[in-house]
């Protein structure tokens, strides 16, 4: 089957070394999703390759005209380019080290190749807001953006009801993804602070909100903790986040 050429956008997840010179990329695509490419000679540093490198760090934006055969695991891209030059996710630690906290976090969760437009742009959207964010924004993207991207992987909680929203005892099973009053038989659920907590999250429309919550360090890593069960839960072979520690020691 001879490789056909496509245009698509791209989303950088993970570069490997390859030989003395090349790159093993793994890009997640708005057109054909999730793909690994070789690209040669951009680690050469002569004057042909320049800097090619800085165009697969984790979290560039990049527009790529590819070769594609859905029978092989690795293709290679024909051009790229940034579709989007950041600000100051790859100058700004804080906000480089949030970045790849939600480029893991998406990569855990990709388990089939096929694209998702909706996907795709939310994180897009997600990187350029977090981008140009405010210090309050910024600490607390990780939990906005994991909250979120429950929702449209199909496993969000969703809003409680107006009965159990005010209930005391409002609680969410973190194994069923379901809000109750009465705890389960297991020890995987949120209780009534947590909870609301999370819900405040997935009511926030836009990460422009975020500038209104005020969450301190404390709760912030309660919430993280909360979300890197719920996802273990829900995604087999999941594991633990190795960007998280990175993560709580930035944001302080």
């Amino acid at each position: 089957m001879t490789a056909i050429l496509h245009k698509t956008k791209g989303i950088v997840l993970r570069t490997a070394k390859y030989g003395e010179t090349s790159v093993i990329v793994t890009i997640y695509t708005d057109k054909l999703g999730l793909q690994s490419y070789l690209v040669n000679g951009v680690r050469s540093g002569g004057r042909k390759s320049g800097n090619k490198a800085v165009f697969f760090q984790p979290a560039a934006l990049l527009e790529l005209v590819v070769y594609h055969n859905e029978l092989r695991s690795l293709n290679r891209i024909k051009e790229f380019k940034f579709s989007g030059i950041y600000q100051h996710i790859f100058s700004d630690v804080i906000k480089n080290g949030v970045a790849v906290f939600l480029i893991e976090l998406l990569h855990k969760t990709l388990r089939q190749p096929e694209a998702n437009e909706d996907l795709f742009g939310f994180v897009e959207d997600s990187l350029l807001a977090l981008d140009v964010s405010d210090a309050t924004v910024t600490a607390n993207f990780p939990v906005f953006f994991a909250a979120h991207l429950c929702g449209i992987l199909g496993f969000s909680p969703g809003i409680p009801s107006a009965g159990l929203f005010h209930s005391p005892q409002l609680l969410l099973d973190l194994q069923s993804g379901e809000f109750a009053e009465t705890p389960p038989s297991h020890h995987f659920y949120a209780g009534r602070e947590l909870t609301l907590l999370l819900v405040e999250l997935l009511q926030a429309r836009l990460p422009a909100e975020l500038k209104d919550m005020k969450l301190s360090a404390h709760k912030r890593n309660q919430l993280l903790d909360l979300l890197e069960l719920y996802y273990s839960l829900h995604f087999p072979e999941f594991g633990r986040l190795r960007t998280l520690p990175v993560l709580r020691e930035v944001l302080g």
